[in-house]
């Protein structure tokens, strides 16, 4: 009798019957309905929202509303093809071209996600004599980027710059080589040491490429991420970014210099083989790039609030298992699965939503509560989700100020708050 494929699965399985019957599921929560990007209601409860990575607010920003609703009239609610046969409408290549004005590139092509952009450049650009060297704390996308590509992957520790070093230096003179890392790390929301990234590239004739996901929207003058807020942008070949995070929407892009680039529109399987972007999110999408490009009251509101829950969930004695202030996704480290899974639930029953996240899935094989703050949360919220992470510890009879099971992130130097950030922080 042949095995049951599922078989490889039953550790997930196993798992997931194992939560304590007594609390939510942490991987079926359903938003019934969402009034601003900061409140919805779940089962029934007004919740406050602190884990959607909607940085910057604009899932309800009225222009980006307006002009989807604008494209439906004019264009329907689907393409029903791909870019290169009859999914190219005048708003894809508009928003192309905003995307191009917004980063001051030559080159920007849409992905239908941004999954589907870092598939785009890893499994099509490097080829079967080329290498990859990732950050090892790389999203998913960029695993399975580099797994269907026919390059070799190389992984270095996280932002440890020896070990990006010595693996640069073991690949052959004659090979291309691609660097890649992230502005701002999704789980934890620490930063790439790009200064010093840049400077190993031009050492060994590497190019690089990085993705800005967590990063656009609030890094850098207009917003452009941590190539911009370190003035090396210029170093930076292939950006890769999103539509899901501060643009409100969904989709994804890369945007370049490179006089060749263009060509991977008829060689990307990711883009050749995808039904395009609907209308109404593209025309969202260009709105609200439009809008960031000016926000900087968004970005010193968003600073200030990541600040503000940063500090007091430290005071109260919670560990956040990285040693900056650099990012609006604050995470807080517990002991074990079924700690993290009854504190979770905990929060959500006194209507605060964040993220949950365990091994495999986090770095140094942490336990996580996540959150990611909103430019539109006002400081009232914070303090609340504050009170009801006490609440919540106090109810569990969870020690504060003991360090749990893991290792802790290495510092990460280099980026700074904005201005207006800078002040809010003072």
């Amino acid at each position: 009798m042949r095995k049951d494929l599922f078989d490889k699965y039953q550790t997930i399985i196993d798992r997931h019957a194992a939560l304590p019957p007594e609390v939510d599921d942490p991987f079926s929560v359903r938003m019934d309905k969402v009034l601003s990007p900061t409140i919805a209601i779940i089962d029934g409860r007004e919740t406050i929202l602190c884990g959607t990575n909607n940085y910057m607010g604009m899932t309800f920003n009225e222009e980006a509303r307006k002009a989807a609703h604008d494209a439906i009239e004019r264009f329907g609610t689907g393409t029903t093809g791909s870019r290169v046969l009859n999914g190219t409408y005048s708003g894809h290549t508009e928003l192309e071209q905003t995307l191009r004005d917004f980063y001051g590139t030559k080159h920007a092509i849409v992905f239908s996600t941004g999954y589907l952009a870092n598939l785009g450049i890893l499994a099509t650009l490097p080829g079967r004599k080329d290498f990859i060297i990732m950050d090892a704390d790389c999203h998913a996308s960029i695993y399975d980027g580099c797994a269907q590509g026919r390059a070799t992957t190389l992984r270095f520790k996280h932002n440890n710059m020896a070990d990006l070093e010595r693996r640069l230096k073991s690949i052959p003179e004659d090979a291309g080589a691609l660097i890649v890392a992230e502005g701002i790390y999704s789980m934890l929301g620490d930063v790439a040491p790009l200064k010093e990234i840049v400077e190993l590239k031009k050492k060994y004739g590497a190019m690089l490429m990085l993705d800005e996901a967590h990063s656009m929207g609030f890094c850098g003058k207009t917003g452009r991420g941590v190539a911009q807020e370190l003035g090396l942008e210029d170093e930076v070949d292939f950006l890769v970014g999103t539509f899901s995070k501060s643009v409100g929407t969904v989709g994804g892009f890369v945007v370049s210099n490179h006089p060749k680039f263009e060509v991977l529109r008829l060689a990307a399987r990711a883009y050749v083989f995808t039904a395009s972007l609907p209308p109404s999110v593209v025309a969202s999408a260009k709105s609200a790039i439009e809008t960031i490009k000016g926000a900087d009251d968004l970005r010193e509101r968003l600073w200030a609030n990541a600040h503000r829950l940063h500090r007091g969930l430290k005071k109260a004695g919670f560990v956040i298992p990285t040693k900056t202030l650099e990012s609006p996704i604050i995470a807080v480290s517990l002991h074990d699965t079924e700690q993290v899974v009854r504190f979770w639930s905990g929060l959500l029953r006194t209507g605060v939503y964040v993220n949950m996240a365990v091994p495999t899935a986090t770095p140094q094989g942490l336990y996580l509560l996540r959150c990611s703050v909103c430019a539109s949360h006002t400081p009232e919220q914070i303090d609340t989700i504050i009170e009801r992470f006490v609440e919540v510890a106090k109810a569990l009879k969870l020690p504060l100020n003991e360090k749990p099971r893991g290792g802790e992130a290495e510092k990460t130097e280099g980026l700074q708050p904005q201005k207006g950030a800078a002040a809010a922080m003072a």
